[in-house]
């Protein structure tokens, strides 16, 4: 999404592009795939800021010509199950504060504490994004400074300690921290700005693209056609060329060699310096971008239905089925050959539901995902063995987590059961192969104190004409990865595109 939202702003400066995917379709975790007569998204679940309200949201009308369209997921666009608690998150603040203090009605100075502290933050985060995209020289580095005051402590405090400052209330905690799986981090360590963006990002409801993700990936590769340039795919790179301390093109897997007058490295900051960079061209700074850890990688389970699910109590809202008050978890520790303990959370979602264009046909096809986090290490072992061939050990351990994933699913949504017709666990190893980021991880580096203390995250590298774009450079998920592609588009040209900016801000 960054590298995208990057070469339709450049497209719309002037500029030609060329955009490599390695995969065999473009986008992104905004791809989908297909299985008979049901396809998913792997990456779209709910989106907030889409709308004409939104600053991102103008923009993203402006590099898709307003060809993009955009469904409500309705009054309420996230369900939370806690033991013994529901809760309901709406479109809209009012509410959300209603129905946080119906919850906990001795609660409303630290409920409107912990709101105020939230669109504060969220306000000076904009000053932040700005100051990613200054060079890394000392004048570059003192206004992204001035740029960054805004955001106040923030980002050097974890949220586990601001929530002890609002509230001594655990459940409460918990709860206005429970979409914590949007940007992966838990409160002991991610940084409070994080989650301060993503509680503001769905202040006012989220959304989804109709015609599905991939038409995300369609309006804005149609941008940058436009203006004469053009997507590959099938394009793998294997290294950044690197000519006296200067980017000058890309090598690709099969040895043929793109000159380009700048670059711009989307793949994630970190696979960017473990894969792409010759070891010449490594510095002080790759070590201290080494230290920082990937946020989790993940599971979905995709399903397909045939029935109607809406009768069984599915619906376009996400549900969050948690057996636990504890959010430290922040993964499903499973090993192979073991017995499998229960998974502590299950993020539910029904991507057919959400398409206003979605045809079910006379069966009434539809589809689900349950998604949650694993280490990428317990995987590891079978990286090297080839996609969709990988050994038995291999599929009986996805057999034996699909099976456990679906006992969890069907116990909290029974009625769904006599209606399943397709199961298939993707695992790291699936986002790894597509995507490429370190450890399989769909957030890229976690949203940690220790992250936002790394100057090195900007949209300017220290070498010349190579340049960062995504969600290392702005923020977590399809919208913060978006505004990471801004920056980086700001970066390279900010007279031109700082033009363009300015119209929809």
């Amino acid at each position: 999404m960054g590298g995208m939202t990057t070469a339709a702003l450049l497209a719309k400066a002037g500029k030609k592009v060329l955009v490599l995917e390695q995969h065999y379709v473009p986008g992104g975790f905004t791809h989908a795939f297909k299985r008979g007569p049901y396809h998913w998204d792997v990456g779209v679940h709910a989106i907030g800021e889409v709308n004409q309200k939104a600053m991102l949201g103008r923009l993203l009308h402006l590099l898709t010509d307003g060809k993009l369209e955009w469904a409500s997921l309705g009054g309420v666009y996230d369900e939370f199950y806690y033991p013994g608690l529901r809760i309901d998150f709406p479109d809209n603040e009012p509410q959300f504060r209603q129905n946080l203090i119906a919850a906990f009605p001795d609660e409303e100075a630290a409920i409107d504490d912990y709101l105020a502290r939230v669109k504060s933050v969220s306000r000076g985060m904009k000053g932040y994004l700005k100051s990613r995209a200054m060079p890394p020289s000392w004048w570059g580095k003192a206004i992204g400074s001035r740029l960054s005051k805004g955001v106040g402590d923030a980002l050097k405090k974890r949220l586990q300690e601001v929530l002890d400052e609002v509230t001594d209330n655990p459940k409460l905690q918990r709860v206005i921290t429970g979409q914590w799986g949007y940007h992966g981090s838990p409160p002991s360590r991610a940084a409070f700005a994080v989650q301060a963006l993503v509680s503001r990002h769905f202040m006012y409801g989220a959304f989804y693209p109709v015609g599905g993700a991939p038409a995300i990936a369609k309006c804005l590769l149609n941008t940058v056609a436009n203006a004469g340039g053009w997507t590959r795919v099938r394009a793998s790179v294997d290294e950044i060329l690197i000519e006296r301390g200067r980017a000058v093109g890309v090598r690709m897997a099969g040895g043929e060699e793109i000159r380009a007058k700048r670059v711009v490295s989307a793949a994630g900051i970190m696979s960017t310096v473990n894969r792409l960079l010759p070891a010449s061209a490594r510095g002080d700074w790759c070590d201290e971008i080494a230290q920082l850890n990937p946020a989790p990688a993940h599971l979905c389970l995709y399903l397909g239905f045939k029935g109607d699910i809406q009768a069984a109590g599915a619906g376009a809202a996400n549900k969050w089925f948690y057996n636990t008050w504890d959010m430290e978890f922040d993964e499903w520790e499973v090993q192979p050959n073991q017995p499998l303990t229960e998974c502590p959370v299950l993020y539910c979602s029904f991507p057919s539901l959400k398409d206003p264009s979605h045809d079910p046909g006379a069966d009434q096809h539809h589809t689900g995902e349950v998604v949650t986090f694993v280490p990428f290490d317990t995987f590891a072992r079978w990286r090297e063995q080839p996609w969709r061939n990988r050994d038995e050990d291999y599929q009986a351990f996805k057999q034996a987590m699909t099976d456990q994933l679906l006992k969890q699913f069907f116990e909290r949504m029974p009625a769904l059961k006599p209606m399943l017709d397709f199961a298939e666990l993707g695992t790291p190893l699936s986002t790894d192969h597509f995507c490429r980021p370190m450890k399989g991880s769909i957030y890229g580096i976690e949203p940690t104190v220790e992250r936002y203390a790394c100057d090195h995250l900007r949209a300017h590298s220290p070498i010349k004409n190579l340049f960062f774009s995504g969600c290392e450079v702005g923020a977590v998920g399809v919208m913060g990865a978006m505004a990471g592609g801004m920056v980086c588009a700001m970066a390279m040209e900010p007279v031109r595109v700082g033009a363009l900016i300015k119209t929809v801000s």
